[in-house]
């Protein structure tokens, strides 16, 4: 669950952080947009009053030119008609002055370009009704009355949703009042919706991930259940088959009283394992009690009792322990001896060959003890060493893949400690390593 609220929790802040610069971004857009705008009408404004500047001597110079060609005509060619060419030429251009307003029509056209993705309307209010004076960037028929009514209407519609910049144009008996009307430009519109879309797409990744992590831990959990069965019947049906060999010996009529007295001891032992057994269960069940203990006695204990089993499986493995009986710590005896249990059934199973090791050792530092269980078996490779606690996961063809996973959900989860694969490779042998608060020393 925390790790599905973590990744819910990741999407939301990547949301959110996108969605903050997406509206940090529009903002900047928007102002660069506006200003476009701005210096686009005032450009406009320009334009419109350069137009007004009108050379108050345009008739003396047109009569002038006149006189000049009157007079030219009637001279012989020569010296004469050049000079008379040259003052024309000179009347022309004094004629054109000021000049037309090409350099502020030249800026007007770039600043129309820098916002050439800008829709933009120009209503002419100074007649009796509101005209289209000009547009960009809009979508509308090719210029028509049909195209300008449009316009007219969509502007008398979204009026509220456009940014309005007036012009006010001074032709002296007359003035012209437009305003200009324009939108946010389509990268905007686009910038908007991203944080959405991205919104959409975290959500379902999301989605996909609960889904797959449900997923791992209901098949997580299925393996372990079936684990679990399948231990509770492996670690019951040894005392049991016992007891029935037991019980057969004890029902002869005839049974020497020292056999007799053997069974009977034999049958206590596997009531105890038996009760064992149910204790360890009950305890995985719920929160066990520690109690500060020495570890050298379960240690040492399960390595006998392990010792017993080496020859059953045709082997000749050796068990050794090093553990200093001043070593305590918070435990649960019957669940520490379970987990140690465990970690000598899998190094006794790694072993293949018919002669092998294995070595118990303890130690402790910085106020935690180390214990360490080293095999001379198989080994395990790199790539798999991630998935040696997953439940389920066995190299043994028989195997169902829970001792080790129960192993460290015990000292993890019951013991605060952790259980480690410190080291392995194949065909030399595989080292775990379980840590534990240190308690009071003996």
């Amino acid at each position: 669950m925390d790790l599905k609220l973590g990744l819910v929790l990741f999407a939301v802040l990547i949301a959110v952080a996108s969605l903050l610069y997406t509206n940090h971004l529009v903002d900047q857009l928007r102002e660069r947009e506006q200003f476009v705008v701005e210096l686009w009408t005032m450009a406009r404004r320009e334009t419109a009053s350069a137009t007004l500047i009108i050379n108050p001597y345009l008739d003396e110079f047109q009569e002038l030119d006149s006189l000049l060609r009157t007079f030219g005509v009637g001279q012989q060619r020569g010296e004469m008609n050049a000079d008379l060419e040259r003052y024309r030429r000179a009347i022309q251009w004094a004629q054109s002055m000021p000049p037309p307003a090409g350099e502020i029509t030249l800026a007007t056209e770039i600043l129309s370009r820098g916002g050439e993705d800008i829709p933009a309307i120009v209503i002419d209010s100074s007649g009796p009704t509101p005209q289209v004076a000009f547009w960009q960037n809009v979508r509308v028929p090719q210029d028509s009355a049909e195209a300008r009514q449009v316009l007219l209407q969509r502007v008398a519609e979204h009026a509220g949703e456009y940014q309005t910049i007036p012009i006010e144009l001074d032709f002296g008996n007359e003035e012209l009042k437009q305003y200009v009307f324009f939108d946010e430009s389509r990268i905007i519109r686009e910038l908007r919706i991203y944080p959405y879309i991205q919104l959409l797409v975290m959500g379902i990744f999301v989605m996909v991930g609960y889904i797959g992590f449900s997923y791992i831990r209901r098949s997580e959990q299925s393996s372990l259940w079936a684990g679990m069965a399948r231990e509770a019947a492996h670690q019951l049906g040894t005392p049991i088959s016992s007891l029935m060999g037991w019980h057969e010996l004890l029902k002869m009529p005839d049974l020497p009283p020292d056999q007799e007295e053997l069974a009977l001891e034999e049958v206590g032992k596997d009531i105890n394992r038996l009760r064992l057994v149910a204790n360890r269960f009950s305890d995985i069940g719920s929160l066990p009690k520690l109690d500060v203990m020495p570890i050298a006695p379960i240690v040492y204990g399960m390595a006998e009792y392990m010792r017993h089993r080496i020859p059953q499986q045709g082997k000749r493995v050796t068990l050794d322990v090093d553990v200093p009986s001043d070593l305590k710590a918070p435990l649960n005896a019957e669940l520490f001896e379970w987990v140690i249990e465990n970690l000598l059934k899998n190094a006794l199973d790694a072993i293949e060959t018919d002669h092998g090791a294995i070595a118990i050792t303890a130690g402790s530092a910085n106020g935690r003890i180390r214990i360490d269980v080293r095999d001379t078996g198989k080994g395990i490779e790199r790539s798999q060493w991630k998935n040696v606690f997953r439940p389920g996961y066995s190299t043994k063809k028989r195997g169902w893949g829970l001792g080790l996973s129960l192993a460290k959900r015990i000292v993890e989860d019951y013991h605060g400690g952790s259980l480690t694969l410190t080291q392995s490779r194949v065909g030399h042998g595989t080292t775990f390593r379980i840590e534990l608060p240190a308690g009071e020393r003996a």
